[in-house]
């Protein structure tokens, strides 16, 4: 139980009192912090009007005359609100966050470029290293080109990652291959990424020499 630092009513930790809703400054993870299920799937638009009225009810300019204890409430729930917000409006800081929550780790399982991945990373790599001394227009049109690859490889890894959170909200499937498959799937987006913005960096560098 948490007592509102406003009106002194005991509680359920929350991110605002459910009597006064003025802040009570509670440690809360991400979704509790904006109220939300425990579930992987969310409506962006719905989280980000929630974030914003959220928000509202606690920004610490509401409270400038409160005292000392209702002030400080206000600027760790403000602070909690904006990590969370950050974190749940991204799928992969989603994702990471949830391995986290579940005691897991992406490093432990990201050393390596997933296999199914490797002749593509390997070949764009060579590929922008040689545009690096040959800048001619056909090397050029082959990575702009293997760049649609990348995004096409990244927009299915995406799908992929959607379709797990779904089987996380649906209790569908072992935990531990859930886990196996979510570390899988944001290597590879981590990796897709990553490949993505080193080409569009190399055909940017090409078209303005």
């Amino acid at each position: 139980m948490i007592e509102c630092p406003s009106c002194g009513r005991r509680q359920t930790p929350r991110l605002s009192c459910e009597q006064c809703n003025a802040p009570l400054g509670a440690e809360l993870d991400c979704f509790a912090a904006l109220g939300l299920p425990q579930k992987l799937t969310i409506d962006l638009l719905a989280l980000e009007r929630l974030y914003h009225a959220l928000g509202y009810r606690v920004h610490p300019d509401r409270f400038a005359a409160a005292n000392a204890k209702a002030r400080d409430a206000s600027l760790r729930a403000t602070a909690l609100l904006t990590r969370s917000y950050r974190t749940l409006k991204d799928p992969v800081a989603r994702g990471l966050y949830w391995l986290e929550r579940k005691g897991q780790k992406l490093a432990e399982n990201n050393k390596q470029v997933p296999p199914d991945l490797a002749e593509l990373v390997f070949d764009v790599q060579e590929q922008l290293a040689e545009l690096t001394v040959d800048r001619s227009d056909e090397l050029e049109a082959t990575v702009t080109a293997r760049r649609a690859e990348v995004e096409h490889a990244l927009s299915d890894a995406q799908q992929n990652l959607a379709h797990n959170f779904a089987s996380w909200d649906g209790g569908r499937g072992d935990e531990q291959r859930l886990v196996a498959d979510l570390k899988n799937i944001l290597s590879r987006i981590a990796y897709l990424r990553t490949l993505l913005r080193d080409v569009e960096r190399a055909l940017e560098n090409t078209n303005a020499a």
